[in-house]
């Protein structure tokens, strides 16, 4: 696993989270199965402030669940509120969050099975990894490390901050 925060002096009181399942090419050295999704690749966790800037990136394989690679060695500090979907519900990973973070975690959950519906805040995590996708380097993943696959969503996130400045 591979991991980064991305410091700021401004700490947000709240963070999404969420993570996004990739497709491996036949290079990569480590992969793992989301069967979920059925995708055989890697994992992007990252934590979006309300602006939907990142303030910390993982990089798992994807056989790593959603709630194990959020904040396995996350160092933020100030955070109130995480807001997650369904995939993080659980009394384990609330304890941890509230351990690691002192945060409390707020799950949104659909109403309706099969339905879309705007979640509240949720779409912001999926509108930075939609900025991801329009990355051309990043609609699989090509890299053989998972450590270069941190270091170009970083420089996609450095680009995306640097065109909105």
């Amino acid at each position: 696993m591979v991991r980064k925060n991305l410091g700021r002096n401004a700490t947000p009181s709240m963070l999404i989270v969420d993570s996004q399942s990739v497709k491996n090419v036949d290079c990569a050295e480590k992969k793992g199965d989301d069967a979920g999704k059925k995708v055989s690749g890697i994992k992007r966790h990252i934590a979006v402030d309300t602006q939907g800037f990142p303030h910390a990136i993982e990089i798992t394989t994807a056989n790593v669940t959603d709630r194990k690679g959020a904040f396995e060695r996350c160092k933020l500090s100030g955070v109130e509120k995480v807001l997650v979907d369904g995939g993080y519900t659980g009394a384990p990973f609330a304890k941890e969050v509230k351990h690691k973070l002192q945060a409390t975690v707020e799950v949104v959950k659909r109403s309706e099975l099969h339905t879309f519906k705007v979640l509240p805040k949720r779409w912001i995590v999926e509108r930075s990894f939609a900025w991801l996708d329009k990355c051309r380097r990043l609609w699989k993943n090509c890299e053989r490390n998972l450590n270069s696959s941190l270091q170009f969503v970083m420089l996609a996130f450095l680009a995306i901050i640097l065109k909105k400045l």
